[in-house]
């Protein structure tokens, strides 16, 4: 029995290597991702550390910005002195009027009589079957204060109700309002006017159709004709102060004592058994409202210690976790420090008694932490005892409301220093945007470079195998080679037949 070697290589010119890494056995993805992750690991980080600065120093600058804000807001009441020393007003009888005051009005007292009220004019028909009755057609032309409306009434709206309703749904209506006002005897038409005063009488003539209107026509001119009765007359407010006559079209008086709005409610005058009358004015009293200033004062320094916070905060630096404020160091900062310790820490001269000179003089002090504290009982002293001294302190053209908000307008303001900065950062973190788009496309370039090299070679090696295969079968099938040797080799190549 013999045996025979038979190979089955293939001459490796006719192959063709479609897979990466079968020929070298490698990972090359992996291997192309981790050298172009190592390529640009520096510069991504050194964008990201780039991004991550500005980006925190954009947040850093709102939040200070926001506090200033916040600051300059409780500046608008402290800058005008006016503003900052209210005033309250007080009635003998509240319920005569109610009163309030701007703080351009006089502190003073007043005497206030009121002999009636201004009123709007009332109109009532004379009394119908039912709001369904009908009336009749034709048109009302309805007046008011100088406005006039005419109102076309036909079948379909020719009732009590139905006139009612083209009243109050009249695009032009004057300023009046259409009732139906039911009673024991039947129904009335009340026509209202919405104005008071003795200018906003209102009358009603009517033509045409079938003359039942002449029933709704009211003319204080022509009396003869008039059906409708008018039940309250227009008139105005008449009352004295300090028994100086005054009168007014409405109820709420703005125009007598100067920066006082008054609000009339009912009459001082009593009419007595004999038939005179008797008045009892009451009292109006304009006052200095210390407890607004007080109010406003403290939101102040509540805000400026907000702010103070703020700074504090984004300059600062913890040893123990080695952690620094966005802004440390940061000169813009230090800056408005300097400048802002500048305008609180001042003393103002002042010669009158009571003058308010420093922030301590009136209760506000500073704190060890850099924050301010207040006194109420001290500031609400120095408020009681000279208010127009802490006002002149705080508004004018020197005062310290009036500088801060000089010194905050010149960061907040738009193209103020903050704008520049903000501008300056976004303008920066495009930048780090436009490196990072270049970066990965140098990198998407160097990651394709590679790919194609590790698949070249791979391919080189998957060739280089195939030969080594092909020459080995070919080595191993030469007729001269010895029995043992062929044998070997068969073995060797798991191509061993054996015959009979």
């Amino acid at each position: 029995m013999g045996s025979t070697i038979s190979s089955t290589a293939t001459n490796p010119a006719n192959t063709v290597i479609s897979s990466t890494g079968v020929g070298s056995g490698l990972d090359i993805g992996s291997i192309v991702s981790a050298l172009t992750t190592a390529a640009g690991a520096a510069q991504n980080n050194q964008l990201s550390d780039r991004k991550t600065t500005l980006t925190a120093q954009v947040s850093a600058y709102g939040t200070f910005k926001s506090a200033l804000d916040t600051l300059q807001a409780t500046l608008t009441t402290l800058r005008v002195p006016k503003a900052l020393a209210g005033r309250t007003v007080a009635l003998g009888d509240d319920s005569i009027a109610t009163a309030s005051a701007t703080s351009n009005s006089v502190p003073a007292q007043y005497s206030l009589s009121v002999q009636n009220l201004a009123t709007a004019a009332s109109l009532s028909s004379k009394a119908f079957a039912g709001a369904n009755a009908a009336v009749g057609t034709g048109t009302l032309t309805i007046s008011a204060g100088g406005n006039t409306s005419t109102i076309n009434i036909d079948t379909t709206n020719n009732t009590l109700s139905g006139i009612a309703g083209a009243i109050n749904g009249a695009a032009d209506n004057p300023g009046v309002t259409a009732s139906i006002l039911t009673t024991t005897d039947g129904a009335r038409l009340v026509i209202s006017g919405s104005a008071t005063g003795a200018a906003n009488g209102v009358t009603v003539t009517q033509s045409g159709g079938d003359g039942g209107l002449s029933d709704l026509v009211y003319d204080p001119a022509n009396p003869t004709t008039s059906k409708l009765t008018q039940t309250q007359q227009a008139t105005d407010a008449n009352f004295t102060v300090n028994g100086f006559a005054a009168t007014s079209a409405s109820n709420q008086v703005t125009s007598v004592i100067s920066g006082v709005t008054i609000n009339l409610l009912k009459t001082t005058t009593t009419k007595l058994a004999d038939g005179t009358t008797s008045d009892t004015p009451t009292t109006l009293t304009v006052s200095t409202d210390s407890s607004g200033a007080q109010t406003s004062i403290g939101t102040f320094v509540t805000a400026l210690n907000g702010l103070i916070t703020s700074i504090q905060s984004l300059t600062s630096y913890d040893p123990t976790t080695q952690t620094a404020g966005p802004l440390l160091g940061n000169a813009t900062l230090q800056s408005f420090q300097n400048q802002l310790s500048k305008i609180l820490d001042q003393v103002q001269s002042g010669n009158a008694a009571g003058a308010a000179t420093s922030l301590a003089s009136i209760g506000i002090s500073a704190s060890p932490d850099g924050s301010y504290s207040t006194n109420s009982t001290k500031l609400g002293n120095a408020l009681t005892g000279n208010l127009s001294a802490i006002t002149s302190f705080f508004g004018g053209p020197t005062g310290i409301a009036t500088q801060l908000n000089t010194l905050i307008s010149q960061y907040t303001q738009a193209g103020g220093l903050l704008d520049s900065i903000n501008q300056g950062l976004q303008s920066s973190l495009s930048d780090v945007a436009q490196q990072q788009t270049a970066l990965n496309a140098r990198l998407a370039t160097y990651s394709a470079t590679l790919t194609k090299e590790y698949n070249a070679m791979d391919t080189a090696v998957a060739l280089l195998k195939q030969t080594q295969t092909y020459l080995t079968a070919q080595f191993n099938s030469n007729p001269g080679s010895t029995s043992s040797s062929s044998t070997n080799s068969a073995l060797g190549s798991g191509n061993l037949s054996t015959g009979g």
